[in-house]
């Protein structure tokens, strides 16, 4: 950890490294969630089920190893897929109905 003379200075600098990891990740999120809606609409024009399951659990434990790797705890790092997952099926079943639409 870095000190810095003035406290206060080093909280503002930290802040804005967290700021500007936040504005990554909604960024990286919206990526994301631009890949899966083509992939619900691949589904639904294709007939196939809006989840995977198998999908989803090969994801999760990729998803942990990549965690423990990084020193993220994994089971926070799965709390965190099974919320994008489930927007994800949300999405899909959607395209569902709408048939892909």
């Amino acid at each position: 950890m870095t000190t810095s003379a003035d406290p206060r200075a080093e909280l503002l600098r930290l802040r804005g490294s967290i700021d500007n990891l936040d504005a990554a990740l909604v960024h990286l999120l919206a990526e994301r969630f631009k890949c899966t809606e083509q992939v619900g609409r691949l589904k639904a024009h294709a007939g196939f089920p809006p989840a995977d399951p198998d999908r989803e659990a090969a994801q999760i434990a990729r998803l942990r190893r990549l965690s423990e790797e990084s020193g993220l705890d994994p089971v926070f790092a799965e709390k965190i897929l099974s919320v994008i997952i489930a927007e994800v099926i949300r999405n899909h079943e959607a395209f569902a109905v709408g048939s892909g639409e």
